[in-house]
């Protein structure tokens, strides 16, 4: 078995634990933004809630980046036009605001202590 073939491996069984993560995240975006419904921008507690959910969503996306890292690896099916496997392929700004995103995240957190870097990273971020 090649190094590659033990990478695919692994981050198959990553993405499969990871995709269980991915049901929490979205029972979490639905309590947030019935939470902005319902406080209509007021500071409340319903506020309060939706910004408590929107740190929680951020934890629950972290390596998320990884399910496209997995897919850019794989081999695609003999016989795929190029254009509909560049298609797949490009997903990957999406992965990179990710992990960009997390960096910025960590940086909010308290983690990540270089604040002028973390402010950089979150400009480049908007941009993928």
């Amino acid at each position: 078995m090649s190094t590659l073939d033990v990478a695919r491996t692994k981050l198959a069984l990553t993405v499969l634990y990871l995709n269980k993560a991915e049901a929490r995240d979205k029972i979490c975006r639905a309590i947030q933004y019935g939470s902005k419904f319902v406080s209509n921008g007021e500071p409340d507690t319903a506020q309060n809630v939706d910004k408590s959910t929107s740190l929680t969503t951020k934890v629950f996306r972290l390596f998320k980046f990884v399910n496209d890292l997995h897919a850019l690896i794989s081999p695609t099916a003999s016989g795929t036009p190029l254009p509909l496997v560049l298609l797949g392929k490009s997903k990957n700004a999406l992965s990179t605001f990710l992990f960009l995103d997390q960096i910025v995240w960590l940086h909010r957190s308290g983690i990540y202590k270089n604040k002028e870097r973390a402010e950089i990273i979150g400009r480049v971020s908007l941009f993928c």
